[in-house]
């Protein structure tokens, strides 16, 4: 299980200790998570929920990046 950044556990971000299965809404295509990637998952998932400043944005684009490089394959099924 890849370790989340400091700047998500930092910033307050909310930390699961259970993964859970996700379904991308679009494909209904399922991935399996494991705490941390479903911790960033969500986060992922509420930055689309809220107007974006610059902070957002930069954290966004942070974590997706995080997530592409701890699950490729989850990536490819819910994000990309």
């Amino acid at each position: 299980m890849k370790d989340l950044p400091k700047w998500f556990t930092n910033d307050g971000g909310t930390v699961y200790k259970k993964g859970s299965e996700v379904t991308n809404p679009f494909t209904d295509a399922v991935a399996q998570l494991n705490g941390n990637e479903l911790s960033m998952y969500d986060f992922i998932m509420g930055c689309q929920m809220v107007p974006m400043n610059k902070e957002i944005q930069t954290n966004f684009r942070k974590a997706l990046d995080w997530f592409r490089v701890a699950n490729p394959e989850a990536y490819m099924t819910l994000l990309d």
